[in-house]
């Protein structure tokens, strides 16, 4: 890790590292991937996804523990959640409608999101947004309900969006920041705040993990 960033986005200040060169064998990681069969995990992500082998999961945890604790107050480190190779395939056209909205992974304090981005060539990056009517950026369990009854209320008013990849501001959301992907490079933020992948027409939507925007995505929480 010979670059760590720190950033402090939005008005609710939350704090996000970059890390540039973080791993040391990123072609490695490359070909693991490509030894996998990927296929679809859950109806959230746009493309398809293969287990990190545990053992791998659980160091990349370890590396990112010292952070954590500085720069989160999070000491000990959550736990392995989940891991995974995840790769980008669905077309614009063909995106389910939570995929055109900014998510959060899960309204718990200790969770963490660490993603790292393992293509060549344009990445995009990953872009992070607050809810216009709440200026919510982040959702917590007190702020649930209010943000379920907001987006449903929203969605009323304006409709779905069409199917696309958010970019910048919608009627529902504004765009407080975005964080550009680099090859191994790797994002560590709260998985609480809203985001969503920036995935701009040059990024190559293919099913090769070695010719695709391929990312290595670990989730950390634990009660």
């Amino acid at each position: 890790m010979d670059t760590v960033r720190l950033h402090h986005q939005g008005n609710e200040r939350r704090p996000l590292l970059v890390i540039d060169d973080f791993w040391p064998d990123p072609e490695m990681l490359r070909e693991d991937a490509a030894a996998l069969r990927l296929g679809e995990i859950g109806p959230h992500y746009p493309g398809v996804r293969a287990e990190v082998p545990a053992r791998l999961a659980e160091t990349m945890r370890r590396k990112i523990a010292p952070l954590l604790a500085t720069h989160f107050g999070l000491d000990p480190a959550p736990g392995v959640s989940e891991a995974y190779y995840s790769l980008v395939t669905t077309p614009p056209a063909a995106l389910a409608p939570i995929q055109r909205l900014p998510h959060f992974d899960g309204v718990e304090p200790r969770r963490i999101a660490l993603l790292l981005f393992l293509g060549h060539g344009a990445q995009g990056g990953t872009a992070f947004y607050r809810q216009r009517e709440t200026g919510f950026e982040s959702v917590d369990a007190d702020r649930l309900d209010r943000f379920k009854a907001t987006l449903e209320e929203g969605v009323r008013t304006h409709g779905m969006p069409d199917p696309a990849y958010i970019a910048g501001d919608t009627p529902l959301y504004e765009q407080i920041a975005l964080q550009p992907g680099a090859f191994n490079r790797a994002l560590v933020y709260p998985g609480n705040t809203l985001h969503c992948a920036h995935l701009p027409p040059e990024v190559v939507l293919s099913a090769d993990p070695l010719a695709g925007r391929l990312t290595l995505n670990l989730f950390l929480f634990d009660d």
